[in-house]
């Protein structure tokens, strides 16, 4: 199901909003503005970054985020491993349900994980479930999706069988979502449908428009007697600027990502109604290394070393993002010393987007005029430049992704790694895939980290990118909401409540 949004949209949702008046404020639904709705409410068939956000509320994962953003349980209560590490055994909670009432077993678990490598079936980034045994002819079309290795042990117990091992399996399942076969083999694509959805999360889909999305309370959730909020309507605009003022407004009690050129003054109007959080966001350069003068390491490390870093952190972000030295936070790596000789024959041209991304870019023309090198700036829509990157039509490029609330280190650098979806801009290192594999394979998470720093360095020591800012997630939250952490985004809102309950 395709979502899309228009001014025409804005403008409709935001008077219908308005229409309810500050004095009715809907005691039992929490109201939240969103960049964006998923593509698809079908996980095998999402793509959109906007799509894991919904995810989060109405399908539950195998393993789950626990209220501190930390690995918890799911649908399953517990896991273990195989002493060889390729043998990951899931036990399900007892009596686990779908939203219709309909027992969920282990075989589901099964048919889902099949479905999702059928290629018939599925069009999303499988990411690391390729790690489980013939995932991959799967989605090839060279084995069936029967053949993948998932079992059933019984109804309660599902056994992954890998071709190499993968400590963060079970931090990877945290985003895998069954789907109900029943509903499915019997509606075809309508299963999303409002009236007939079927999910296991804690809220289910209650409508469904252009612009915005009405969640339930699910009363089959395993997890139910702890989701507060019985009805979440979620509001699609894609403009910084008009959340804000919905907000501001009284008709939304969260808004997601306000403007970032905005954020000094939006803390002096709101205060603690605006909430920065620590978060896997990189703002960081795209090099094409199958480019002169970027194909030369030395030329890469110089145009690193020059980066003013903290000037783009404080000036351009206004305190809203850290400099980044590297891709990971805390790292104790550093960028390579500057090379002895340089040489730049050609101006270098500098693709971004309007924004914050072409304010970056003229700080960073400033900073490389300092060591002679000239540059052009040409600003695009996204879809523009992400074909231009993918086509190799580039010099540098401003880019960035947010990883919402996954912070462990892998998620960081694995978009660097063979096959991520980052990887695009000439690089293949094989010791860097290396490093990265080796990480995978731990088990132990401190050991795993110390991995990951090194796989870090190597990335580093190229200058396979130029790494600039850490970004902070904001979010607008108003007084009435509750159960919010300090270091945890509100993007799991089955943990949240509503103090104001008057109608």
């Amino acid at each position: 199901m395709p979502f899309s949004l228009n001014r025409r949209s804005v403008v409709l949702s935001a008077a219908a909003l308005a229409a309810c008046g500050r004095n009715e404020i809907p005691a039992d639904t929490l109201r939240v503005g969103v960049t964006d709705l998923p593509d698809s409410l079908d996980p095998a068939r999402g793509e959109l970054s906007a799509a894991a956000l919904i995810y989060y509320q109405v399908h539950a994962g195998l393993t789950d985020y626990g209220p501190d953003g930390e690995l918890a349980p799911g649908l399953a209560e517990s896991w273990s491993v195989s002493p060889d590490g390729l043998v990951w055994t899931f036990t399900l909670r007892e009596e686990l349900a779908w939203s219709d009432g309909r027992p969920l077993t282990a075989h589901d678990i099964v048919w889902s994980a099949q479905r999702l490598v059928d290629p018939a079936e599925s069009f999303s980034d499988l990411g690391d479930f390729y790690a489980v045994e013939n995932a991959r002819a799967a989605l090839a079309g060279e084995v069936t999706p029967q053949a993948l290795g998932v079992t059933a042990l019984n109804d309660r117990m599902v056994s992954f069988r890998l071709t190499t091992p993968l400590g963060l399996f079970p931090v990877l399942m945290r985003e895998f979502y069954p789907v109900p076969r029943h509903q499915i083999e019997r509606l075809g694509d309508d299963w999303i449908e409002p009236e007939y959805w079927v999910s296991s999360g804690a809220y289910t889909i209650a409508s469904v428009s252009t612009s915005a999305i009405s969640l339930s309370r699910n009363p089959h959730y395993y997890g139910r007697s702890s989701v507060a909020i019985p009805r979440i309507d979620v509001l699609s605009v894609r403009d910084d600027a008009t959340r804000v003022r919905l907000f501001r407004a009284g008709e939304l009690d969260l808004a997601q990502s306000p403007p970032a050129n905005q954020i000094a003054f939006l803390r002096g109007e709101l205060g603690d109604r605006l909430r920065g959080f620590e978060a896997p966001i990189l703002r960081y350069l795209k090099l094409n290394h199958a480019r002169s003068p970027l194909d030369q390491r030395a030329n890469r490390i110089m145009l690193s070393r020059a980066v003013d870093r903290d000037f783009i952190a404080r000036e351009i972000y206004a305190g809203a993002a850290s400099p980044a030295p590297g891709v990971l936070k805390g790292s104790p790596n550093t960028p390579p010393p500057a090379p002895d000789s340089f040489q730049f024959s050609r101006p270098l041209e500098i693709r971004t987007t309007t924004g914050m991304g072409e304010r970056v870019a003229v700080a960073l023309a400033d900073d490389w005029r300092r060591i002679g090198v000239e540059t052009e700036i040409l600003v695009s829509y996204p879809t523009d430049l992400y074909q231009a990157v993918d086509a190799g039509n580039f010099d540098i490029a401003v880019a960035g992704f947010n990883r919402g609330l996954k912070s462990d280190p892998f998620f960081m650098l694995d978009p660097f790694g063979p096959s991520g979806f980052a990887a695009n801009f000439n690089w293949v290192d094989d010791e860097f895939a290396a490093i990265m594999q080796a990480a995978r394979a731990e088990n132990d998470p401190a050991l795993r980290a110390q991995t990951y720093f090194s796989a870090e360095a190597r990335l580093l020591q190229q200058a396979a990118i130029v790494t600039l800012a850490h970004e902070r997630a904001h979010w607008l939250v108003e007084p009435r909401v509750t159960g919010t952490r300090a270091s945890v985004q509100p993007m799991l809102w089955r943990n949240l409540g509503l103090a104001d309950r008057r109608a």
